[in-house]
Protein backbone atom coordinates (compact mmCIF):
# COMPACT_ATOMS: atom_id res chain seq x y z
CA UNK A 1 0.00 0.00 0.00
CA UNK A 2 2.62 2.63 0.63
CA UNK A 3 4.63 1.38 -2.34
CA UNK A 4 1.31 2.77 -4.51
CA UNK A 5 1.04 5.80 -2.59
CA UNK A 6 4.54 6.57 -2.95
CA UNK A 7 4.75 5.72 -6.88
CA UNK A 8 1.55 7.62 -7.08
CA UNK A 9 2.60 10.40 -5.90
CA UNK A 10 5.75 10.79 -8.26
CA UNK A 11 3.72 9.52 -11.02
CA UNK A 12 1.48 12.83 -10.33
CA UNK A 13 4.83 15.03 -10.12
CA UNK A 14 5.39 13.77 -13.85
CA UNK A 15 8.50 11.82 -12.92
CA UNK A 16 9.49 8.18 -11.79
CA UNK A 17 11.06 7.42 -8.09
CA UNK A 18 14.93 6.78 -8.74
CA UNK A 19 14.69 8.82 -12.25
CA UNK A 20 14.59 12.36 -11.76
CA UNK A 21 15.70 12.92 -15.41
CA UNK A 22 13.07 10.56 -16.89
CA UNK A 23 9.90 12.35 -17.43
CA UNK A 24 6.78 11.70 -18.57
CA UNK A 25 5.24 14.91 -20.37
CA UNK A 26 6.94 17.46 -22.66
CA UNK A 27 5.96 20.37 -19.78
CA UNK A 28 7.57 18.75 -16.77
CA UNK A 29 11.16 18.78 -19.04
CA UNK A 30 10.51 22.38 -20.16
CA UNK A 31 9.47 23.14 -16.62
CA UNK A 32 11.59 26.18 -15.14
CA UNK A 33 13.60 24.32 -12.68
CA UNK A 34 12.24 20.23 -13.12
CA UNK A 35 14.68 18.68 -10.74
CA UNK A 36 14.95 19.03 -6.90
CA UNK A 37 18.85 19.43 -7.31
CA UNK A 38 18.07 22.57 -9.28
CA UNK A 39 14.97 24.29 -7.21
CA UNK A 40 17.75 23.67 -3.95
CA UNK A 41 20.67 25.25 -5.65
CA UNK A 42 19.06 27.94 -7.37
CA UNK A 43 17.32 28.91 -3.58
CA UNK A 44 21.31 28.41 -2.27
CA UNK A 45 22.81 30.56 -4.90
CA UNK A 46 20.16 33.61 -4.44
CA UNK A 47 20.05 33.54 -0.46
CA UNK A 48 23.93 33.86 -0.35
CA UNK A 49 23.84 36.33 -2.88
CA UNK A 50 21.23 38.00 -0.70
CA UNK A 51 23.71 37.61 2.20
CA UNK A 52 27.11 38.98 0.39
CA UNK A 53 26.74 42.26 0.83
CA UNK A 54 27.19 42.21 4.59
CA UNK A 55 30.28 40.16 4.13
CA UNK A 56 32.55 41.21 1.37
CA UNK A 57 33.99 45.21 0.97
CA UNK A 58 32.41 47.67 -0.87
CA UNK A 59 34.50 47.71 -3.98
CA UNK A 60 33.95 44.50 -4.71
CA UNK A 61 30.14 45.12 -4.18
CA UNK A 62 30.67 47.86 -6.95
CA UNK A 63 32.35 45.61 -9.53
CA UNK A 64 29.58 42.67 -9.04
CA UNK A 65 27.43 44.94 -9.37
CA UNK A 66 28.42 46.46 -12.95
CA UNK A 67 28.84 42.45 -13.73
CA UNK A 68 24.90 42.04 -12.98
CA UNK A 69 24.12 44.66 -15.04
CA UNK A 70 26.67 43.72 -18.15
CA UNK A 71 24.45 40.23 -17.36
CA UNK A 72 21.30 41.72 -18.29
CA UNK A 73 22.87 42.85 -21.62
CA UNK A 74 24.72 39.53 -22.52
CA UNK A 75 21.37 38.08 -22.00
CA UNK A 76 19.98 40.41 -24.76
CA UNK A 77 23.07 39.38 -27.10
CA UNK A 78 22.58 35.86 -25.96
CA UNK A 79 18.51 35.73 -27.05
CA UNK A 80 19.82 37.05 -30.53
CA UNK A 81 22.85 35.05 -31.05
CA UNK A 82 23.20 32.24 -28.52
CA UNK A 83 19.32 31.32 -29.09
CA UNK A 84 18.31 32.66 -32.71
CA UNK A 85 21.20 32.42 -34.09
CA UNK A 86 21.41 35.72 -35.79
CA UNK A 87 25.26 37.32 -35.33
CA UNK A 88 25.22 40.66 -34.13
CA UNK A 89 28.49 42.79 -33.42
CA UNK A 90 26.61 46.09 -33.29
CA UNK A 91 25.19 45.83 -29.31
CA UNK A 92 27.67 48.76 -28.24
CA UNK A 93 25.06 50.70 -30.14
CA UNK A 94 22.03 49.50 -28.93
CA UNK A 95 23.68 50.72 -24.81
CA UNK A 96 24.36 53.81 -26.07
CA UNK A 97 20.89 54.57 -27.16
CA UNK A 98 19.61 53.34 -24.35
CA UNK A 99 22.23 54.84 -21.99
CA UNK A 100 21.72 58.35 -23.87
CA UNK A 101 17.37 57.71 -23.40
CA UNK A 102 17.70 57.61 -19.59
CA UNK A 103 20.38 60.05 -19.00
CA UNK A 104 17.68 62.72 -20.79
CA UNK A 105 15.03 61.59 -19.31
CA UNK A 106 16.31 61.52 -15.78
CA UNK A 107 19.18 64.81 -16.31
CA UNK A 108 18.72 68.56 -15.06
CA UNK A 109 16.13 70.41 -17.39
CA UNK A 110 18.14 73.39 -17.02
CA UNK A 111 21.53 71.77 -17.79
CA UNK A 112 23.54 71.98 -20.36
CA UNK A 113 21.82 68.75 -22.34
CA UNK A 114 18.52 67.53 -22.77
CA UNK A 115 17.22 66.68 -19.45
CA UNK A 116 13.64 66.01 -18.36
CA UNK A 117 14.03 65.21 -14.85
CA UNK A 118 12.49 62.57 -13.98
CA UNK A 119 14.65 60.51 -11.98
CA UNK A 120 12.48 57.41 -11.27
CA UNK A 121 13.47 54.32 -12.12
CA UNK A 122 10.58 53.36 -13.51
CA UNK A 123 10.24 55.89 -15.73
CA UNK A 124 13.26 55.71 -17.45
CA UNK A 125 14.48 52.39 -17.33
CA UNK A 126 11.71 51.03 -19.36
CA UNK A 127 11.89 53.99 -21.46
CA UNK A 128 15.65 53.19 -22.37
CA UNK A 129 14.84 49.68 -22.73
CA UNK A 130 11.15 50.32 -25.43
CA UNK A 131 13.80 53.13 -27.62
CA UNK A 132 16.45 50.79 -27.90
CA UNK A 133 14.06 48.02 -29.09
CA UNK A 134 12.72 50.34 -31.62
CA UNK A 135 16.18 50.87 -32.81
CA UNK A 136 16.78 47.04 -33.19
CA UNK A 137 13.39 46.51 -35.05
CA UNK A 138 14.13 48.99 -37.68
CA UNK A 139 18.01 47.26 -38.04
CA UNK A 140 15.85 43.86 -38.26
CA UNK A 141 15.02 43.72 -42.14
CA UNK A 142 18.27 43.46 -42.57
CA UNK A 143 18.93 40.63 -40.66
CA UNK A 144 15.61 38.62 -42.89
CA UNK A 145 18.30 39.50 -46.13
CA UNK A 146 21.57 38.74 -45.06
CA UNK A 147 22.91 36.14 -42.65
CA UNK A 148 26.81 35.12 -41.14
CA UNK A 149 29.05 36.83 -41.88
CA UNK A 150 27.26 39.51 -43.93
CA UNK A 151 25.07 40.49 -41.23
CA UNK A 152 28.10 40.74 -38.50
CA UNK A 153 29.74 43.42 -41.17
CA UNK A 154 26.24 45.17 -41.21
CA UNK A 155 25.82 45.23 -37.57
CA UNK A 156 29.76 46.03 -36.85
CA UNK A 157 28.39 49.02 -39.29
CA UNK A 158 26.01 50.31 -36.26
CA UNK A 159 28.78 51.05 -34.14
CA UNK A 160 30.74 53.73 -36.26
CA UNK A 161 27.60 55.01 -36.96
CA UNK A 162 26.67 55.37 -33.38
CA UNK A 163 30.02 56.70 -32.19
CA UNK A 164 29.59 59.70 -35.22
CA UNK A 165 25.84 60.78 -34.20
CA UNK A 166 26.77 60.33 -30.21
CA UNK A 167 29.50 62.84 -30.70
CA UNK A 168 28.14 65.01 -33.14
CA UNK A 169 25.07 65.64 -31.37
CA UNK A 170 25.99 67.49 -28.87
CA UNK A 171 23.07 68.30 -27.55
CA UNK A 172 22.01 65.04 -26.21
CA UNK A 173 25.36 63.45 -25.94
CA UNK A 174 27.52 66.18 -24.46
CA UNK A 175 29.86 65.98 -27.32
CA UNK A 176 33.12 63.82 -27.58
CA UNK A 177 35.62 64.47 -24.79
CA UNK A 178 32.58 66.07 -22.54
CA UNK A 179 30.16 63.48 -21.66
CA UNK A 180 27.12 63.91 -19.67
CA UNK A 181 25.95 61.94 -16.05
CA UNK A 182 23.85 59.08 -16.49
CA UNK A 183 20.83 58.45 -15.09
CA UNK A 184 19.84 58.82 -11.33
CA UNK A 185 18.93 55.67 -10.03
CA UNK A 186 15.75 56.84 -7.81
CA UNK A 187 12.41 54.91 -6.60
CA UNK A 188 9.76 57.13 -5.04
CA UNK A 189 12.58 59.41 -3.52
CA UNK A 190 14.85 56.52 -2.27
CA UNK A 191 18.53 57.41 -4.19
CA UNK A 192 20.33 53.92 -4.98
CA UNK A 193 23.41 55.89 -5.41
CA UNK A 194 23.77 57.81 -2.17
CA UNK A 195 24.74 55.97 1.67
CA UNK A 196 21.04 55.49 3.46
CA UNK A 197 21.12 55.00 6.93
CA UNK A 198 21.71 51.01 7.03
CA UNK A 199 23.30 50.79 3.82
CA UNK A 200 26.27 52.34 1.80
CA UNK A 201 25.89 53.33 -1.53
CA UNK A 202 27.33 50.47 -2.97
CA UNK A 203 25.51 47.77 -0.95
CA UNK A 204 22.35 49.94 -2.16
CA UNK A 205 23.09 49.43 -5.93
CA UNK A 206 24.45 46.02 -5.65
CA UNK A 207 20.98 44.76 -4.21
CA UNK A 208 18.98 46.70 -6.83
CA UNK A 209 21.11 45.37 -9.63
CA UNK A 210 20.81 41.59 -8.58
CA UNK A 211 17.10 42.27 -8.37
CA UNK A 212 17.10 43.42 -11.74
CA UNK A 213 19.31 40.67 -13.11
CA UNK A 214 17.15 38.29 -11.64
CA UNK A 215 13.71 39.65 -13.49
CA UNK A 216 15.59 39.48 -16.59
CA UNK A 217 17.43 36.41 -16.17
CA UNK A 218 13.88 34.75 -15.81
CA UNK A 219 12.47 36.69 -18.32
CA UNK A 220 15.47 35.29 -20.75
CA UNK A 221 14.53 31.52 -19.17
CA UNK A 222 11.24 31.63 -19.75
CA UNK A 223 11.47 33.22 -23.46
CA UNK A 224 13.52 30.12 -24.31
CA UNK A 225 10.84 27.55 -22.74
CA UNK A 226 8.03 29.39 -24.86
CA UNK A 227 6.87 29.16 -28.51
CA UNK A 228 8.83 32.11 -29.44
CA UNK A 229 12.08 30.86 -27.79
CA UNK A 230 11.40 27.54 -29.83
CA UNK A 231 10.53 29.37 -32.66
CA UNK A 232 14.37 31.39 -32.38
CA UNK A 233 16.20 27.79 -32.09
CA UNK A 234 14.53 26.37 -34.94
CA UNK A 235 15.67 29.72 -36.75
CA UNK A 236 19.32 29.04 -35.64
CA UNK A 237 19.46 25.46 -36.28
CA UNK A 238 18.17 25.68 -40.03
CA UNK A 239 16.34 28.65 -41.33
CA UNK A 240 15.19 27.03 -44.45
CA UNK A 241 13.59 24.37 -42.44
CA UNK A 242 12.15 26.38 -39.92
CA UNK A 243 10.24 28.05 -42.70
CA UNK A 244 9.33 24.64 -44.01
CA UNK A 245 7.76 24.28 -40.84
CA UNK A 246 5.59 27.18 -40.80
CA UNK A 247 7.59 29.51 -39.07
CA UNK A 248 7.41 33.09 -40.27
CA UNK A 249 11.58 33.91 -40.70
CA UNK A 250 10.84 37.86 -40.71
CA UNK A 251 8.60 38.42 -38.10
CA UNK A 252 11.14 35.84 -35.85
CA UNK A 253 14.20 37.58 -36.27
CA UNK A 254 12.54 40.68 -35.74
CA UNK A 255 10.93 39.80 -32.41
CA UNK A 256 14.80 38.38 -31.90
CA UNK A 257 16.19 42.07 -32.36
CA UNK A 258 13.26 43.56 -30.72
CA UNK A 259 13.62 42.36 -27.29
CA UNK A 260 17.72 41.54 -27.74
CA UNK A 261 18.07 45.58 -28.33
CA UNK A 262 15.32 46.01 -25.06
CA UNK A 263 17.53 43.82 -22.90
CA UNK A 264 20.57 45.95 -24.36
CA UNK A 265 18.92 49.35 -24.06
CA UNK A 266 18.29 48.84 -19.78
CA UNK A 267 21.57 47.64 -19.40
CA UNK A 268 23.36 50.53 -20.81
CA UNK A 269 21.50 52.84 -18.72
CA UNK A 270 22.06 50.56 -15.77
CA UNK A 271 25.72 50.29 -16.38
CA UNK A 272 26.39 53.92 -16.58
CA UNK A 273 24.11 54.86 -13.68
CA UNK A 274 25.86 52.97 -11.45
CA UNK A 275 29.60 54.51 -13.33
CA UNK A 276 28.09 57.97 -13.10
CA UNK A 277 29.57 59.46 -16.21
CA UNK A 278 29.66 58.46 -19.63
CA UNK A 279 30.69 60.10 -22.95
CA UNK A 280 30.58 59.25 -27.15
CA UNK A 281 33.21 57.09 -26.85
CA UNK A 282 32.67 54.94 -24.25
CA UNK A 283 29.90 52.82 -27.22
CA UNK A 284 32.98 51.44 -29.17
CA UNK A 285 33.83 48.17 -30.71
CA UNK A 286 35.68 47.23 -27.72
CA UNK A 287 32.31 47.17 -25.67
CA UNK A 288 30.57 44.33 -28.35
CA UNK A 289 33.35 42.33 -28.24
CA UNK A 290 33.48 42.46 -24.12
CA UNK A 291 29.87 41.10 -24.73
CA UNK A 292 30.68 38.89 -27.24
CA UNK A 293 33.05 37.28 -24.75
CA UNK A 294 30.68 37.21 -22.15
CA UNK A 295 28.01 35.05 -24.33
CA UNK A 296 30.96 32.48 -25.97
CA UNK A 297 32.99 32.33 -22.70
CA UNK A 298 29.93 31.52 -20.66
CA UNK A 299 28.26 29.18 -23.02
CA UNK A 300 25.91 31.13 -25.81
CA UNK A 301 22.13 29.71 -25.64
CA UNK A 302 22.16 29.10 -22.01
CA UNK A 303 21.62 31.55 -19.54
CA UNK A 304 23.06 31.12 -16.23
CA UNK A 305 25.84 30.43 -18.17
CA UNK A 306 25.78 34.00 -19.93
CA UNK A 307 25.65 35.32 -16.22
CA UNK A 308 28.77 33.69 -15.53
CA UNK A 309 30.30 34.64 -18.57
CA UNK A 310 29.43 38.21 -17.43
CA UNK A 311 30.52 37.86 -13.74
CA UNK A 312 33.94 36.48 -15.13
CA UNK A 313 34.47 39.02 -17.69
CA UNK A 314 33.80 41.78 -15.12
CA UNK A 315 35.81 40.34 -12.48
CA UNK A 316 39.12 40.38 -15.07
CA UNK A 317 40.03 44.25 -14.87
CA UNK A 318 40.94 43.05 -11.58
CA UNK A 319 43.49 40.67 -12.55
CA UNK A 320 44.94 42.89 -15.60
CA UNK A 321 45.35 45.81 -12.80
CA UNK A 322 48.10 43.73 -11.68
CA UNK A 323 49.46 41.86 -14.94
CA UNK A 324 50.91 45.03 -17.10
CA UNK A 325 54.28 44.93 -14.92
CA UNK A 326 54.67 41.75 -15.34
CA UNK A 327 54.30 41.21 -19.14
CA UNK A 328 56.78 43.35 -20.83
CA UNK A 329 56.55 44.17 -25.22
CA UNK A 330 60.33 43.61 -25.89
CA UNK A 331 60.78 45.07 -29.41
CA UNK A 332 64.28 45.95 -31.11
CA UNK A 333 64.54 49.34 -29.90
CA UNK A 334 62.56 49.90 -26.97
CA UNK A 335 60.76 47.99 -24.02
CA UNK A 336 57.21 48.76 -23.57
CA UNK A 337 54.69 47.03 -20.74
CA UNK A 338 50.67 47.28 -22.04
CA UNK A 339 48.89 49.14 -20.39
CA UNK A 340 44.97 47.80 -18.69
CA UNK A 341 43.24 48.52 -22.21
CA UNK A 342 45.56 46.57 -24.29
CA UNK A 343 45.86 44.05 -22.40
CA UNK A 344 42.46 43.36 -21.93
CA UNK A 345 41.66 43.22 -25.50
CA UNK A 346 44.19 40.97 -25.93
CA UNK A 347 42.91 38.71 -22.78
CA UNK A 348 39.08 38.91 -24.71
CA UNK A 349 40.80 37.78 -28.13
CA UNK A 350 42.45 34.93 -26.19
CA UNK A 351 39.74 33.57 -24.32
CA UNK A 352 37.30 33.85 -27.15
CA UNK A 353 39.73 31.82 -29.23
CA UNK A 354 40.95 29.12 -26.50
CA UNK A 355 37.04 28.41 -25.27
CA UNK A 356 35.97 27.99 -29.19
CA UNK A 357 38.56 25.70 -29.77
CA UNK A 358 39.11 23.56 -26.42
CA UNK A 359 35.74 24.12 -25.22
CA UNK A 360 32.75 25.17 -27.25
CA UNK A 361 30.47 25.42 -24.36
CA UNK A 362 31.84 27.45 -22.06
CA UNK A 363 31.90 27.76 -18.53
CA UNK A 364 28.35 26.43 -18.82
CA UNK A 365 30.42 23.58 -20.20
CA UNK A 366 32.73 22.77 -17.62
CA UNK A 367 29.98 22.78 -15.07
CA UNK A 368 27.73 20.39 -16.97
CA UNK A 369 31.35 18.10 -17.21
CA UNK A 370 31.93 18.33 -13.84
CA UNK A 371 28.07 18.20 -12.75
CA UNK A 372 27.64 14.52 -14.95
CA UNK A 373 30.59 13.34 -13.23
CA UNK A 374 29.56 13.25 -9.80
CA UNK A 375 26.44 12.14 -10.61
CA UNK A 376 27.99 9.22 -12.20
CA UNK A 377 30.52 8.75 -9.38
CA UNK A 378 31.77 6.07 -9.01
CA UNK A 379 31.25 4.91 -12.45
CA UNK A 380 33.02 8.26 -14.19
CA UNK A 381 34.24 7.26 -17.06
Amino acid sequence: MTATATERRSRSRGRLRGRPQLYRSYAQELALFNTRPKQVWVGVIVLMSFLLPFLVSDSLLQTLALGFAFAIGALGLNIVTGLAGQVSLGHAFFLGVGAYTAAAISGDPDGRTIGFGITNILVWLPAAGLVAAVAGVLVAPLATRLRGLYLAIVTLGLVFIGEFVFGEWSDLTGGNGVGREAAVPDLFGYDFSRDSESLTADQNLYLLMLVLMLVFALGARNLARSRVGRAFSAVRDRDMAAEMMGINLPRTKTVAFGISSFYAGCAGALIYSIIGFFEPSSFSLLLSVQFIAMVLIGGAGTVSGTIMGALFISLLPTLTRELPSYLPVISAQVTETPNIYQLESILYGLLIVGFLLFEPRGLFGIWVRIRNYWKGWPFSY
